[in-house]
């Protein structure tokens, strides 16, 4: 029986039934009875079923699937200084966004939250001043998130795509409905804390979610509070990451201040994923003023040692190349996570052969995957859009241009502007996917800089 027909027999939510079904929770003596009858099953054998799979889940990767191993609180090491602008960073991950912020040196951030315990673990290592929250956001009060973030100036955040999946034509919000998605807890967070500035990113996929209903409503819902907004489609690399990585920006002002988009430093050619009809940054030479080429992969990585699969380095083998490299290296003696993934012999065939895409292999020596699997980077060119699967070339294009092997997670790091002396933590699992989901902290210290403009 499909999912959403035994919602409708049992007469209960379907977002109740998905919760029950991935063991993040128990349903009641009464569903337990329903269901039982439901699906013609023993109500005691399918209650002991039900328990035993909430004793042995484990935590996924997002709200629809996650369950924290608890809610924890760690406090700020430092006293944020005075006189720079208060961030607080909801659904923070890693803290990438935040952390291009305060590259900076004019915001400081004082509070993160996020449902997973090793991303705020690496929120926590990287930001001295913040406190961090592993908590459901819409488990935690508003004036206690506002209380820790010492009444925050701007909010920052991305809510997760599952965030999206329930939209629903713009309502009026109040923080204890629990029928709010993540989206509008993001909004209920905004409307009470009143910050001068907020900026929501997100995927360009929401823009076409629902016909646009989706980011339809996130328009109303800012709107109905009283912030003026705007929206663009930022691509990364125009700004100097060596990675063609669009996000959908939407940014706030409470005073109704004009926000002053950021002109393009870089050029880069590639394909929007925005749609026809959506606002977009592009860089033309003749109307932006002077602009240099993107930063290549092997601008990136070309000072990082060369290993073969399954090998790792701990060492720099020769000084930064060039100005990217040393920023990237600024304040790093030590090479971490430059280790590269242990392929099996026919994967190690497969990359020998990988060339453009997956045409370029031989016929029959892959059965399935799409045109950008099995495939090399692109040396002289910004990287195609990161993954949480950049270790893996059977999910996507993440062959090294040169070596015989998938990026190592600090190749990644690299390609997403995390500094060498970024504190990952976690497993190695864990840190590629936190590489992979993070906002770029060179695209988080753009928007910085635009926000202190738009101040100005």
């Amino acid at each position: 029986m499909p999912q959403y027909a035994l919602a409708a027999a049992c007469n209960v939510d379907p977002s109740d039934l998905r919760r029950w079904e991935r063991g993040l929770s128990m349903p009641g003596e009464q569903a337990v009875e329903t269901l039982a009858t439901v699906l013609d099953v023993r109500g005691c054998d399918l209650r002991k079923a039900l328990s035993k799979h909430c004793s042995t889940v484990s935590a996924g990767e997002g709200y629809v699937t996650a369950r924290p191993d608890a809610v924890k609180t760690e406090p700020r090491r430092k006293k944020p200084p005075k006189g720079q602008l208060r961030v607080l960073d909801l659904f923070c991950g890693a803290g990438g966004f935040s952390y291009g912020l305060e590259m900076t040196g004019e915001f400081v951030v004082t509070a993160g939250i996020d449902l997973l315990p090793d991303r705020m673990s690496t929120f926590a290592a990287n930001h001295d001043y913040a406190t961090s929250l592993c908590h459901d956001i819409r488990q935690i009060s508003v004036r206690e998130l506002c209380d820790l973030a010492d009444g925050p100036d701007i909010v920052v955040g991305g809510p997760p795509c599952q965030g999206f999946s329930s939209i629903r034509p713009f309502r009026g919000l109040t923080e204890d409905d629990q029928r709010n998605n993540l989206f509008e807890s993001f909004v209920v967070v905004v409307s009470q804390a009143r910050p001068k500035w907020f900026v929501l990113e997100n995927v360009v996929g929401l823009l076409q979610h629902k016909r646009r209903a989706a980011f339809q409503s996130i328009i109303d819902g800012f709107r109905s509070i009283g912030y003026r907004m705007d929206c663009r489609v930022l691509n990364a690399a125009l700004y100097g990451l060596p990675q063609n990585r669009e996000r959908v920006v939407v940014v706030g002002s409470r005073d109704g201040n004009e926000f002053r988009w950021p002109t393009p430093t870089h050029s880069s050619t590639y394909r929007t994923m925005a749609g026809a009809g959506t606002p977009t940054t592009h860089s033309h030479p003749l109307l932006d003023g002077p602009v240099v080429p993107g930063v290549t992969v092997m601008e990136a990585t070309s000072d990082l040692p060369p290993i073969a699969a399954g090998e790792r380095a701990e060492q720099y083998h020769c000084p930064p190349g060039n100005s990217y490299q040393e920023l990237m290296r600024s304040g790093s003696q030590t090479l971490t996570l430059h280790e590269a993934t242990s392929h099996s012999p026919k994967m190690l065939e497969i990359i020998r052969h990988a060339g453009a895409n997956r045409n370029h292999l031989p016929e029959g020596m892959t059965t399935s995957g799409f045109s950008s699997c099995y495939s090399r980077l692109d040396p002289d060119s910004p990287a195609v859009t990161i993954t949480v699967n950049f270790v893996h070339p059977s999910s996507n294009k993440c062959i090294h241009p040169y070596q015989d092997r998938a990026l190592t997670p600090r190749e990644g790091a690299r390609l997403q502007g995390f500094p060498d002396s970024f504190k990952f933590a976690g497993t190695r699992s864990k840190i590629v996917k936190q590489i992979g989901n993070a906002v770029p902290p060179l695209l988080g210290r753009t928007i910085g800089v635009a926000l202190l403009e738009s101040m100005d």
